[in-house]
């Protein structure tokens, strides 16, 4: 998926665990899925998406960009709850965005 993010925000993503994990949890929450659910949108296995939660394993570049794209999407979001919510996590993980 190609990158919606200003480059500063990519920066910005963390790109080890725990800091990751974490992200990737809370954008979870934000978004309102289940592991499951949000593995799929991902592309990867429930347990893939377990292990990047709880800090047993690190996303690979090319599924950090997808966690980026999904970062983007809910930026984009018509749903004033939603953005609020994303806002509120970037805010929490050290990046305010562009």
């Amino acid at each position: 998926m190609p990158s919606k993010l200003a480059p500063s925000l990519w920066r910005s993503l963390p790109r080890h665990q725990p800091e990751i994990g974490q992200l990737i949890r809370d954008l979870r929450h934000c978004a309102g899925c289940t592991q499951a659910q949000f593995a799929g949108i991902l592309g990867v296995s429930f347990s893939t998406l377990n292990r990047w939660e709880n800090g047993h394993m690190q996303p690979s570049p090319l599924a950090v960009r997808q966690v980026e794209s999904v970062l983007a999407d809910l930026r984009q979001s018509p749903d004033l709850a939603v953005q609020s919510g994303n806002k509120a996590l970037l805010k929490k993980h050290g990046s305010q965005g562009s």
